[in-house]
């Protein structure tokens, strides 16, 4: 029988970079009972002890950061410099993870009413399973094991194909990092195959970061196993540009957000909305500036965003484009596949955006921008909410205090950037509402997604 293999490309060329062999069966259930025997003893380590290994995985990281900004961009077309930034990242995780971690999972005890004793303890489950995409391939592998590990649990790890060397590299660097044998496991498996992982005994967690699509069907999987599950599902998010907004302030970080990571980013502005006041001059500052971005070899210091990551996608995204426009988008920029080798496509702005075109309703994963006009402050709030997605999301305002107030009590989303754009932080929430799925990872919120909450009760007595 011939042996099932997976091929990673590089997307600013087309040309074919690696061949790997997938696992068989056998070897996929090996990992997984690989990881549990590692589990056994890992989580027995004192949170402190599981803290000085993530900290060396942080300063491992740092050592291999060169390998792995190369590979990325081999391998998905990230710009080499925005490479640096994600690696950047995933060392500040590992050290605020194990500058924190341990006080954030120790016991925490009070008095019961009767007079006794309680304890709640955070003890960790066992294997979690990530499913992970191939936008940001160190950091959605980062954010989730790192909080894991960190808890006690085991990890194991089905990237997405196209960055498979990203992957079996972070398995690398972690080992030589000191983390025990098995207990990261980097697994080439294909959709029959994660079925079965995700059914598996000794599976006790399931974290996906994909579409709505993929997020349905993996949540209703772990559902039947009645394993828990964290999905972040990419959204279509609202910037807000109201009628006290410094504009120069809100081109420069809508245009810096909708086109970094070559447009390719959950948590990114893709849709802005722009009271009618300031709306002909933000559209004419913000077209102008994005026609001036060049789009080119990821290796080049002079290019702002490089190829999409796979042909596919540019294909969809293009799809999108031309389903809006049949809709009564108009075209401002771009909107057209080039000739060439490589998975380029051109900064577009789409304007005359409106609910039923794919501009409005759905996430354009790529570097396409939608202009949308409100009447007023209040109206833009509503256009902003009128979205199945919810994940990230920007107010831009001089009224702080108002900014504040709007997004803790009106804007239905599970991160807000106020005159800026930003992607994570490691100490803050991430994860989104309604079709954006459930969860947070990050900071403390992050370690306890995929712990027991014990409570131990000793009664007076």
């Amino acid at each position: 029988m011939e042996e099932k293999v997976l091929k990673t490309v590089n997307p600013a060329t087309g040309q074919e970079l690696e061949t790997y062999n997938y696992f068989t069966d056998q070897e996929a259930k090996d990992a997984v009972e690989q990881c549990h025997q590692a589990f056994l003893k890992w989580k027995l380590k004192s949170p402190k002890q599981r803290a000085e290994i993530i900290k060396a995985i942080g300063e491992k990281l740092a050592e291999y950061k060169n390998q792995l900004v190369n590979l990325m961009t081999s391998e998905m077309g990230k710009l080499l410099k925005q490479g640096e930034q994600e690696i950047d990242l995933c060392i500040g995780i590992c050290e605020w993870t194990a500058a924190n971690g341990p006080d954030n999972l120790k016991d925490e005890e009070c008095e019961l009413p009767d007079g006794g004793r309680g304890i709640v303890t955070y003890s960790p489950l066992g294997v979690i399973y990530g499913i992970q995409p191939w936008n940001f391939p160190t950091y959605q592998v980062i954010r989730y094991a790192i909080a894991n590990l960190m808890a006690g649990n085991g990890v194991l790890l089905k990237h997405a194909e196209s960055v498979t060397g990203t992957g079996l590299l972070i398995e690398k660097i972690l080992n030589e990092a000191g983390l025990p044998k098995n207990l990261f496991k980097t697994i080439l498996i294909d959709h029959e195959q994660s079925d079965a992982i995700i059914k598996h005994k000794l599976v006790r967690g399931v974290t996906l970061t994909g579409s709505p699509d993929a997020g349905k069907i993996i949540g209703e999987k772990a559902g039947a196993a009645l394993k828990k599950s964290v999905l972040e599902l990419g959204s279509n998010d609202a910037y807000m540009v109201l009628e006290d907004a410094n504009l120069d302030k809100a081109v420069d970080y809508c245009v810096k957000g909708r086109v970094y990571n070559n447009g390719e980013t959950c948590v990114a502005a893709k849709r802005f909305i722009v009271v009618e006041k300031l709306y002909d001059e933000f559209k004419e500052a913000f077209v102008e500036k994005m026609k001036s971005l060049k789009v080119g070899d990821p290796t080049n210091e002079d290019s702002d965003l490089g190829p999409m990551a796979r042909k596919d996608l540019r294909e969809e995204l293009h799809e999108q484009v031309e389903d809006s426009v049949k809709k009564d988008a108009a075209v401002l920029c771009g909107g057209n596949i080039p000739e060439g080798e490589g998975y380029y496509y051109p900064v577009t702005v789409l304007a005359n955006v409106k609910p039923g075109q794919p501009a409005y309703d759905d996430e354009l994963f790529g570097p396409v921008a939608s202009l949308i006009k409100a009447k007023n402050d209040e109206d833009a709030m509503r256009i902003a909410n009128d979205s199945q997605f919810g994940l990230g999301g920007g107010i831009f305002s001089e009224d702080e205090e108002k900014a504040v107030e709007l997004a803790k009590k009106h804007f239905d989303t599970g991160m807000v950037f106020i005159n800026s754009f930003g992607l994570a932080q490691p100490n803050m929430p991430f994860g989104g509402v309604k079709d954006s799925g459930y969860g947070r990872e990050h900071g403390g919120f992050g370690l306890k997604e995929f712990v027991n909450a014990k409570a131990i009760n000793i009664l007076k007595g």
